[in-house]
């Protein structure tokens, strides 16, 4: 079948987008699905921070590629051997297509599953598969996923059924944004009711990040971001204090405001000086988590000595350390209860042809989780 889809042909084209147009609308070749796999009629995608950094070159992965890695949808048909799902159930798509069979997914950490990463940075399923085309041209798939289409085939790993009364544009932001902030604070910090708490970097996983504090019982939280409106929002979200990242003598005054310095910082920028703001700021003892992407060539410089004279813990996060199939329940199941407020991290709706205008918005800092609808 066809489908239309945003492609990304070229890595690194200027910004302003809208200008440079690196992202093309066009129809594509989309196969049936193959052995345990599945197609699904996306409804809403969310642009993510991690889809810009491909866009600029951050994040280098192979060209052409369809985009697009927070979404959920209908699954439309299934193929040979898929079970728990048929056509018509509403689903969330998840970017790490666990095995569930190698070491990683045994031990009971699916987030490193080693064929998943393998699969995801080769631009194809986890079945070895591409499932897209251009005539005789192979179009690679970001995540297992490649949301930025009308319809997406992806494996049966990469769904998770969830109840149809839960809105598309909500539910897609579960599948990145929620599951990689929220999950930082439960799985990855395991942090503890009542600990002072710093987030760094307020994009739509910063800000889940900040909602997983306060529904953890964190007493303090600090918000800190160069965008005002963001600071803005973080405030309404439930900060306790914010603070501009370009102020002066920063470092000071976010330990001035949380008694000597947060006992748990969240870096979720994607940038090193972000990172290193963060370890800067955690208090003696405490515990730095970054979920955030840099570009795999920058490295990071931190005195040795303070992670052993301070007992400081500094610690990787990806997609929260979660396990899907567990956690993007019972992080749905606490929106329902009022405990994490989801939908408003929703802030602009798009159509696939403004998808160039989008990603400039996201990279000017202009609201939170712009989300394309197919509906």
């Amino acid at each position: 079948m066809l489908t239309q889809a945003a492609v990304l042909r070229e890595m690194g084209l200027p910004p302003p987008y809208a200008k440079s147009r690196p992202f093309e609308i066009v129809e594509l070749d989309l196969a049936d699905p193959g052995p345990g796999e599945l197609r699904v009629k996306i409804m809403a995608a969310g642009l993510c921070h991690s889809d810009l950094s491909v866009v600029d070159g951050n994040r280098p992965r192979q060209m052409p590629m369809v985009l697009g890695h927070e979404a959920a949808g209908i699954v439309d048909v299934v193929g040979p051997g898929v079970r728990d799902l048929a056509p018509g159930d509403h689903v969330v798509l998840v970017f790490v297509p666990s095995c569930g069979h190698c070491e990683r997914c045994w031990s009971g950490r699916p987030a490193l599953c080693e064929p998943a990463a393998k699969a995801n940075g080769s631009g194809v399923l986890l079945s070895g598969a591409r499932r897209l085309g251009l005539g005789d041209e192979p179009i690679n798939h970001l995540l297992g996923v490649a949301a930025f289409s009308q319809y997406a085939v992806v494996m049966q790993e990469s769904c998770i059924k969830i109840d149809r009364d839960l809105s598309f544009a909500e539910a897609a932001l579960f599948g990145c944004a929620v599951l990689t902030g929220v999950g930082a604070v439960f799985n990855t910090a395991a942090m503890p009711p009542g600990a002072s708490v710093a987030v760094v970097g307020l994009g739509g996983v910063g800000l889940s990040c900040l909602l997983g504090a306060r529904a953890a019982g964190a007493r303090t939280v600090l918000a800190i971001d160069f965008v005002e409106e963001r600071l803005a929002f973080a405030r309404k979200l439930g900060a306790t204090h914010t603070l501009n990242a370009n102020e002066p003598d920063l470092v000071a005054k976010a330990k001035a405001l949380t008694g000597g310095g947060p006992e748990y910082v969240f870096e979720m920028a994607g940038a090193v000086p972000a990172l290193e703001l963060a370890l800067d700021i955690t208090g003696r003892g405490g515990v730095t988590v970054t979920a955030g992407l840099p570009h795999p060539q920058k490295m990071l410089s931190f005195p040795a000595l303070r992670l052993v004279a301070e007992e400081r813990t500094l610690k990787g996060s990806y997609i929260g350390s979660c396990v899907p199939r567990r956690d993007l329940h019972r992080y749905i199941a606490m929106y329902r209860e009022g405990r994490l407020p989801v939908a408003q991290l929703h802030t602009h709706d798009l159509r696939l042809d403004q998808i160039n205008e989008g990603f400039d918005a996201l990279r000017g800092g202009i609201g939170v989780r712009h989300v394309l609808r197919f509906d």
